[in-house]
């Protein structure tokens, strides 16, 4: 080794060799900086490229479906050229004047591909863990033992053999008549015999819609169904409904139009069969099908609905009871009134949020996947919405079809294609009307905090809160005010629903029954 004065002669002394640990440090420093710049340059290509393709590609598929649309016809009636650009729009739920069934999955399936939104599931699931652990906890505290209790479950489903047993009627009704009414308007046009089977359809139909508005009503009233039972029977009676109407206004419209003295060929009944079974409310004669069926996939959509309602009796019991069960027997203040409804605010958006989940994703999929029904489109991304006019469009897609279709568009039909402003009110006074019969129908009182936020206040949002706001602040906005919508559901049906228990009419009268008893009941 060269001694140190030999180096030190040479200039090669301590200040040398701090120079070339220097420059070796700046070599690896711009070579770092270099990296991070051609990372960032990579990054810009990569989403260059991805928005190129996605745009080849939806241009693509806009082709493809402009070109099926018009092979396809539906029955009886041509469709219009529909323009690619149209095909971009979604706030509208169909094409031009139809609604197009495509192969697709549900966003939340597509949602829950990506970790960060399976944390946020996950999330929920710890809650589930967090409220199980706490009754638990709190039944060991107070009676020294570990037990679930589910006395909300078993009272909530109670009597739920009646309510199958009384399904079956309104589904044999549902299937046998407007079938057999439609067949019987497709006999050949020519003599007496065509306007007989025409009154005898008439009678059939009105038949049916009779059972099925008096017979649930009847069970439910005089063997005292609890809410969860009810609410069975009451979500079937009003899909039938809209299925038969569905199912009549798609398939007359064809049977008038044939010629006299020509029979029009109905629809196949296995075509009316599956449609009572699949998950629209929009009938076509055929649906597009996926190549077979995911029994697991099924099986996790059946133990996800059934967590869901577990999830919100252990919600209900531990953040709605124990606030409303006495508050009947306090005096009334404006105080206390305002912090209920901020209390029951975030119950009721867990509960929105449950029933979203529950229904609209899980029960849906999972029948769709039995059936293999191939659109799952059955709600869009509401939780992005800025406006109330397009969560009302994307909160449940299934019942917005059929609004849109034969309440919406039929309205402006018969108005001369000019009101829009009163169609769309037409569409908000139906929707608003069955909302409120529902929530009447399921816990037994009428109360019309549903009729009065969703006509009333919703009507005023829709127009108020247009699509043109797009801003971060508005979906704020929208969010702020669906948690006050949900805590005053809850807390004004909580306190109906404990005020009528606590203070029974002594004889009942028609004003007792329609006159909140909360407003009254301090005892």
């Amino acid at each position: 080794m060269e001694p140190r004065a030999a180096r030190l002669r040479k200039g090669e002394g301590p200040r040398g060799e701090q120079e070339d640990q220097c420059s070796g440090g700046n070599t690896e420093k711009d070579r770092g900086l270099d990296l991070v710049q051609w990372t960032r340059h990579m990054e810009a290509v990569k989403t260059q490229l991805l928005e190129q393709a996605q745009g080849q590609l939806r241009e693509l598929l806009d082709r493809a479906m402009q070109e099926a649309v018009q092979a396809y016809p539906p029955q009886g009636r041509p469709l219009p050229s529909i323009p690619p650009d149209s095909l971009n729009k979604a706030r509208e739920p169909s094409l031009g004047k139809q609604k197009i069934f495509i192969i697709r999955k549900s966003l939340l399936d597509e949602l829950m591909e990506v970790q960060h939104f399976r944390t946020i599931y996950h999330m929920f699931i710890a809650g589930l863990c967090i409220f199980i652990i706490s009754t638990l906890a709190i039944d060991f505290i107070d009676e020294g033992r570990l037990m679930l209790e589910f006395d909300l479950l078993i009272f909530s489903f109670g009597q739920l053999p009646l309510a199958l047993m009384t399904w079956v009627p309104m589904f044999l009704s549902t299937l046998l008549v407007p079938y057999q009414a439609l067949r019987l308007w497709a006999r050949p046009r020519a003599g007496g015999a065509w306007l007989l089977g025409v009154g005898l359809g008439g009678l059939l139909l009105a038949a049916h819609t009779a059972v099925l508005w008096v017979l649930p009503i009847h069970v439910a009233l005089k063997y005292q169904l609890p809410p969860a039972s009810r609410c069975i029977l009451v979500f079937e009676q009003v899909r039938f409904l809209m299925k038969s109407y569905s199912f009549l206004r798609e398939a007359v419209p064809g049977t008038l139009c044939a010629r006299r003295g020509e029979a029009m060929r109905a629809p196949s009944f296995s075509s009316y069969l599956y449609f009572l079974f699949c998950p629209t409310l929009i009938y076509r004669e055929t649906y597009p099908r996926t190549p077979y069926v995911r029994w697991n996939y099924v099986a996790k959509n059946f133990a996800q609905a059934l967590g869901c309602i577990l999830y919100a009796c252990f919600i209900l019991g531990r953040l709605c009871v124990p606030v409303f069960a006495n508050m009947s027997r306090e005096p009334f203040s404006t105080r206390a009134l305002v912090l209920s409804i901020m209390h029951a605010t975030l119950p009721g958006i867990f509960m929105l949020l449950l029933i979203f989940f529950a229904f609209l994703h899980c029960w849906l999929n999972a029948f769709a996947e039995m059936l293999r029904f191939g659109d799952r489109m059955f709600y869009r991304d509401w939780w992005n919405s800025t406006s109330f006019s397009n969560y009302y469009r994307t909160w449940n897609v299934v019942v917005h079809d059929w609004l849109y279709s034969y309440v919406y568009q039929d309205g402006l039909w018969l108005l001369g294609g000019r009101a829009r402003g009163a169609a769309m009110l037409g569409v908000f006074l139906v929707s608003a009307v069955v909302h409120e019969y529902i929530f009447c129908f399921v816990l037994g009182f009428f109360y019309p905090v549903m009729l009065m936020l969703f006509l009333v206040i919703g009507g005023l949002l829709n127009f108020m809160m247009h699509d043109q706001h797009t801003g971060p602040a508005w979906n704020v906005l929208m969010w702020t005010l669906l948690f006050l919508g949900q805590g005053i559901q809850v807390s004004l049906y909580c306190q109906e629903w404990y005020a009528r228990r606590h203070c029974p009419l002594p004889q009942t009268t028609f004003w007792g029954l329609v006159t909140p008893r909360s407003w009254s009941c301090h005892t």
